[in-house]
């Protein structure tokens, strides 16, 4: 009993959205999501914080990857956790140490929508709000055609069997953070 409690208080202090630290990205998955080394050389996924970018086979989901690797990639970037998803992903702001939010920055872009349904911190998604407004009304990015489709909504349309695999791999990833974790 012990020893479950202990596991169960380690997941929840894992997943403190105060806890921030610095890396610099190992490799972008998508417009949305990128792999780091935490400091004890785990590899960690981050999911961007209050955006969804276009999905790999999605219109303008190769430019939000190619957009994302740009601002990222041979960048100290710091880690501001504030969630962990479904998935065992990581749900972070990531800064650059000049202080630019890398998720504003997508939206601004105009290569990641702001994902209302999870944006719950009021003046933060205001502002991510706004870069996708100003993005939305000079035609940036998908918002340069005629009726760009959210990635939640191309997701539903476009359901396969990998989709429902992907809860199995959030179970391996928070076990071994627990492991991790206990090896301290």
């Amino acid at each position: 009993m012990r020893k479950i409690i202990l596991v169960l208080l380690l997941a929840l202090t894992l997943a403190h959205p105060a806890l921030a630290w610095e890396t610099t990205a190992k490799a972008v998955r998508d417009g949305d999501s990128i792999d780091v080394m935490n400091a004890d050389g785990v590899q960690v996924s981050i999911r961007l914080y209050g955006v969804d970018a276009p999905e790999h086979k999605q219109a303008y989901g190769y430019q939000a990857k190619n957009r994302l690797k740009q601002l990222v990639t041979g960048k100290i970037i710091r880690i501001e956790n504030m969630d962990t998803d479904r998935y065992g992903r990581t749900v972070a702001l990531v800064r650059l140490v000049d202080g630019t939010l890398i998720n504003e920055e997508m939206a601004r872009s105009g290569l990641a929508w702001v994902y209302d349904e999870y944006c719950k911190e009021p003046d933060l998604c205001a502002d991510l709000r706004q870069a996708q407004a100003q993005a939305r009304s000079v035609g940036r990015g998908l918002w340069a055609g005629s009726d760009p489709i959210s990635p939640w909504e191309w997701r539903k349309r476009n359901k396969t069997e990998e989709w429902y695999e992907k809860p199995l791999r959030a179970v391996k990833t928070l076990a071994r953070k627990v492991r991790v974790a206990i090896h301290r």
